[in-house]
């Protein structure tokens, strides 16, 4: 009999693998895909951002209210231990401007090789191409893990098979019905860190655009004005269907795969550094009036967003700022500080990087990851309800409850 079996080879479940391995306990890992760890093998690219650079509490502030429930974790295996982890395994490590950590290699391969290298070091046993059908708890308390060939043991399980994003990676949202066979809830899911998708035709105008760096704030009916993940700051992407980009995918959560018309907004800061006052100053005629309006938008925004937010602020081309409306400069000014994208939805858990919701956190206990409801039923990654943004956040999450659980077997 096993000590423990994880179900699900991806982040979370190889690196509780190596945590219980270590400790000399008796693991299998079952992955139903042909080779594990195949959303790591896609991530950043095919270059794995491995976690954020910065401390426990700019992880916790990054998951919103979820924070409270991922903080005993969190400090069981920090950013920094997952990092030094890596490095010890040979597998050097970058940080880019932007904070996200990355190998050096730039390959997601080495990532994925040094998590199995360490499980597999310390006897765990990996078994791809096995789907799990069904889970079964015995009076005697033993789990019996069933797949098509085999019957299999184990005093405590794991599941870590992920949520339904990227279904193409095996991620089709098996754990959920397994979790409430034993009584668990499922928080609502919804695609996560997903392009958004927009109806109108001046957005597809600005295809192949990207914004260095903008402040978005999603606008809808559910979202909590103190939730600190209906904005984000970074940079952007006009596309054919919408945008897309860091900004916009982290505040995806809060937009229905399908929206109705004024159901959801993007509100976009094109100018972020600079204020309505001083915005104001540069559209003053009394600064240039013979200055082309053109001239003065270009130097915020590139030269084909500047010519849309002039035919939205019904500005001639060529014309100057003395002859600029006061209705046309207040709504170049609120366009520069607040554009409006309405939205019709998002592009699904197709492109979703991860699911939003998931199994109630309220019913496993942070401290070690373990069911309240069924004692030897463990929880990790991204199956629960946790969903942090781009960056690295999600596989920090992974890890550090995998490795959680790993301690606790």
């Amino acid at each position: 009999m096993w000590d423990l079996i994880i179900v699900g080879g991806g982040a979370a479940g190889l690196w509780a693998a190596g945590t219980a391995a270590a400790r000399g306990k008796r693991v299998l890992v079952l992955e139903k895909n042909k080779k594990p760890g195949v959303k790591i093998l896609m991530s950043g690219g095919t270059r794995c951002n491995i976690t954020h650079n910065c401390g426990v509490d700019g992880i916790l502030q990054a998951f919103g209210d979820q924070a409270r429930f991922l903080k005993p974790a969190l400090y069981q295996l920090t950013p920094q231990d997952v990092v030094r982890e890596f490095e010890r395994l040979g597998v050097a490590t970058k940080v880019e401007d932007t904070g996200k950590v990355f190998p050096v290699s730039d390959r997601a391969l080495d990532v994925r090789d040094a998590l199995l290298q360490r499980l597999q070091n310390q006897g765990a046993d990996i078994r791809s191409g096995v789907a799990v059908h069904d889970l079964l708890l015995a009076e005697n308390g033993v789990w019996q893990v069933i797949t098509q060939a085999e019957r299999f043991e184990a005093a405590k399980v794991l599941l870590c098979v992920g949520g339904k994003s990227y279904p193409g990676c095996g991620t089709t949202g098996d754990g959920y019905e397994w979790a409430r066979k034993f009584g668990h809830s499922i928080v609502d899911t919804r695609p996560a860190l997903t392009p958004l998708l927009s109806p109108v035709a001046w957005v597809h105008e600005l295809t192949g655009i990207t914004l260095a760096d903008v402040n978005v704030r999603v606008i809808a009916e559910e979202v909590k004005n103190k939730d600190p993940r209906r904005v984000s700051r970074g940079s952007f992407l006009w596309t054919h269907f919408g945008c897309s980009g860091p900004t916009a995918m982290n505040v995806s959560r809060f937009v229905p795969e399908s929206a109705k018309a004024g159901q959801a907004q993007l509100e976009v800061d094109l100018v972020p550094d600079v204020d309505d006052s001083q915005l104001a100053v540069e559209l003053n005629a009394a600064s240039g009036g013979r200055m082309a309006v053109a001239t003065v938008v270009q130097k915020f925004v590139p030269r084909k967003l500047s010519q849309v937010l002039m035919q939205r602020a019904s500005v001639a081309t060529g014309a100057t700022l003395a002859e600029l409306t006061k209705s046309s400069r207040l709504h170049l000014l609120s366009d520069l500080k607040r554009l409006v994208v309405p939205l019709s939805g998002n592009r699904g858990y197709a492109k979703a990087e991860v699911t939003r919701g998931g199994v109630a956190t309220k019913e496993v206990n942070p401290k070690s990851l373990e069911s309240r409801l069924v004692p030897g039923l463990f929880f990790a990654g991204e199956i629960l309800d946790i969903d942090g943004p781009i960056g690295g956040y999600n596989f920090q999450a992974a890890f550090s409850t995998g490795h959680v659980v790993g301690l606790q077997v």
